[in-house]
């Protein structure tokens, strides 16, 4: 099994990659961190116990970054809510959240590894960048950061910059010069992850508590992401399930088209800061710091994801 930490800031697409994570045969989620985002570190907090908590897990959830390094912050209340998790009604966590924080616990968890540990980050990257900034000589400890955020083309949070990224640019700035091993699933790819209506049915007649909820924050996260101009015009989009990319990379690699490249993040663009500068036909003769996901065998993730939920209670 692949020893991981996972970042997060719960956020539906955040939950789903949660429990994805915590059905793997492959995985072993060693920690679970949170982080401004989404919403206040204190829902995302909150948010990610209940996902472990449902998946019927015990697993240190510790509080990470109550702010980005660059002093952004904008919950994303039209796609995920007041809540960070509206639409289903979900119980609340029955263990108590770690007395250690963020910083203390990727700390300790790196230390205690025997092995290195993958890094799967869903949110701004400010507890990452934290970590390597106070701790560099923990790097070796760290296989790879698998990542959702950035985009080679385009953004979604302004025209250039996709949320994650654009939240806390310094912070993702630390990670992509950190020489840590990266995978970058940015919305080249996590546009294409998208779920459709008769694959969330599958997931709903699942059968079990997990699968109904799951297919109810996909109800939501449908209804408020999918623009009204595309459903007016007829158009069908799917739900797009950004962060349970970054896990099924690391689950299942293979199911992912990437290229070696070299990226960049603007810190300081007057129109651009957050963009993530991906030099994808060479042209600055850099060394490649990032394998960036550009295709998804789309029907094989989404039997992954529908496989791992039915496993859950």
């Amino acid at each position: 099994m692949r020893s991981v930490i996972i970042d997060c800031d719960p956020g539906h697409d955040d939950a789903l990659a949660l429990l994805l994570a915590l059905s793997s045969e492959d995985l072993d989620v060693l920690l679970v961190t949170a982080t401004a985002g989404n919403q206040t570190v204190d829902k995302t907090l909150r948010n990610a116990m209940r996902m472990v908590s449902l998946a019927g897990r015990r697993i240190e959830v510790a509080r990470g970054a109550e702010a980005s390094l660059t002093g952004n912050a904008e919950p994303a209340v039209i796609n995920h809510g007041e809540s960070g998790l509206d639409g289903p009604e979900i119980p609340e966590p029955d263990f108590p959240p770690s007395p250690r924080t963020a910083l203390e616990a990727q700390k300790a968890v790196l230390e205690a590894s025997p092995s290195p540990v993958t890094m799967i980050c869903t949110a701004p990257l400010t507890n990452a960048a934290i970590l390597l900034s106070a701790y560099p000589g923990l790097k070796r400890k760290i296989a790879r950061i698998v990542l959702m955020g950035g985009a080679c083309f385009g953004g979604n949070w302004t025209p250039s910059a996709e949320y994650n990224i654009w939240l806390d640019t310094y912070a993702a700035d630390i990670v992509f010069r950190s020489n840590v091993p990266i995978t970058m699933c940015g919305l080249d790819v996590t546009l294409r992850a998208q779920i459709f209506d008769q694959e969330r049915e599958r997931i709903r007649a699942l059968g079990n508590r997990c699968g109904r909820i799951a297919a109810e924050l996909l109800d939501y996260f449908h209804r408020s992401t999918t623009p009204w101009f595309l459903a007016a015009a007829g158009h069908v989009e799917g739900a797009h399930l950004h962060d349970v990319c970054a896990v099924a990379y690391a689950m299942r690699p293979e199911l992912f088209l990437t290229k070696n490249l070299n990226v960049r993040i603007e810190t300081a663009g007057r129109l651009t800061s957050g963009c993530t500068v991906v030099d994808y036909d060479g042209v600055c003769r850099l060394q490649p710091n990032a394998d960036v996901c550009f295709d998804i065998d789309r029907r094989g993730f989404i039997d992954l994801l529908s496989d791992g939920l039915g496993r859950l209670p």
